[in-house]
């Protein structure tokens, strides 16, 4: 799977710090990474939060109640499947007024299709 970078600076998703060869500077071996690697085994494993993956690498930035309106779930549940993503670093949010925009974290995609890779 190709990782496709923002093209456009979206107003509903705060603006990606870019850190190139980052994946590379941080050991892809050893205890830590392989903490690293189940923290964010378990962020994207549960189906909801794999699909919402997919969802904001097709559109970029969609708001929570876009991701309800796409997903057989309760606002809740999609909040807090977000919130497990967040606090993984797989996914980065920004607040437009009264509104939360969702966006993929493409660093720590990268880095955990990095530190799968050597499994």
């Amino acid at each position: 799977m190709a990782i496709k970078q923002q093209s456009d600076p979206n107003p509903l998703c705060c603006p990606e710090v870019e850190q190139p060869g980052q994946a590379d500077l941080l050991a892809l071996e050893g205890p830590q990474a392989d903490e690293e690697l189940a923290k964010l085994a378990k962020a994207i494993g549960h189906p909801a939060r794999v699909r919402i993956l997919r969802m904001l690498s097709r559109k970029e930035a969609r708001v929570c109640s876009q991701l309800v309106g796409e997903l057989p779930l309760a606002q809740s549940t999609v909040s807090e499947h977000l919130r497990i993503l967040k606090d993984a670093g797989l996914i980065r949010s920004n607040q437009d007024g009264p509104r939360v925009g969702y966006c993929i974290n493409y660093n720590t995609l990268r880095r955990l299709k990095a530190l799968a890779a050597i499994i």
